[in-house]
């Protein structure tokens, strides 16, 4: 895959979702996570990314809020950025919005 094509498959956050910053770990399938709307939820890992990919505090994650129930303080994790879609993200002035909260 070349630089251009990979650039092109970054996944970008689409109405309803937002990008986060992993502060804590809590177990239990569960993390902590600093969204750009300022609101810390408690997210959910799905079985998908259990064994495939390690989160740490720091990560950039996207995050689906549980719209409906209890949508300030919940949410599902449904992508895990890698270093590589991070420059990418950069690029296109997404991480921008989450860097100016911290």
């Amino acid at each position: 895959m070349s630089k251009e094509e990979e650039s092109k498959s970054v996944r970008i956050p689409r109405e309803g979702e937002l990008l986060g910053e992993v502060i804590q770990a809590l177990g239990y399938d569960r993390v902590k996570v600093r969204c750009e709307d300022n609101e810390i939820r408690i997210c959910r890992i799905p079985g998908k990314f259990k064994k495939k990919e390690w989160l740490k505090e720091g990560d950039i994650v996207l995050v689906l809020p549980w719209y409906g129930m209890q949508e300030k303080t919940r949410g599902d994790l449904i992508h895990i950025y890698k270093r590589s879609e991070l420059k990418e993200l950069e690029r296109l002035n997404y991480l921008s919005r989450l860097k100016q909260e911290s």
